[in-house]
C-alpha cells in the first residue's frame, strides 16, 4: 500500500512540475507570436521585388509596342508609382507610353512629366 501511495504522490508531483515548467515557455512563445504578428501587419518597407517586376514589365511592354522607341526611355518604379523619363516623337506617343505603363498589373500611377517631345526621337 505504501508503495502505491508513494508512487501516486511522486507521479502527481512530477505532473505539477511539468505543468509549471511548461507555463513560462508557453508565455514566451505567445509573446513572440504576438510580436511577430504585429511587425508583419505594420510593415512599412516597400516590396522592392514587386517594384522591380513592374519596372521590367513596363520596359518589356514599351519595347514591344509599335510606334514607341523604348530605347529613348528610362523607367523607374517606387511603391507602384512608375516614373518614365526620356524623349517621345509626339504628344500622341507620350500618351501611348503612359497608357501602356498604366495597363501593367501593380501600377498605381504613372508620371511621364520627365518625357519630353522631340522631333529627333522619331
Amino acid at each position: 500500500m505504501q508503495t502505491s501511495t508513494l508512487f501516486r504522490k511522486t507521479l502527481f508531483t512530477a505532473g505539477l512540475a511539468a505543468v509549471f515548467a511548461a507555463s513560462p515557455l508557453a508565455q514566451v512563445a505567445a509573446q513572440d507570436a504576438g510580436a511577430m504578428q504585429k511587425s508583419s501587419t505594420n510593415q512599412t518597407v516597400p516590396d522592392k521585388a514587386a517594384d522591380g517586376w513592374i519596372t521590367t514589365k513596363v520596359k518589356s511592354e514599351l519595347a514591344t509596342t509599335k510606334g514607341v522607341k523604348s530605347g529613348d526611355l528610362s523607367v523607374n518604379t517606387t511603391d507602384g508609382v512608375v516614373t518614365i523619363t526620356g524623349t517621345a516623337a509626339s504628344s500622341a506617343q507620350k500618351a501611348k507610353i503612359e497608357s501602356v505603363a498604366k495597363a501593367v498589373k501593380g501600377v498605381k500611377t504613372v508620371d511621364t512629366s520627365g518625357v519630353t517631345i522631340s522631333d529627333t526621337a522619331k
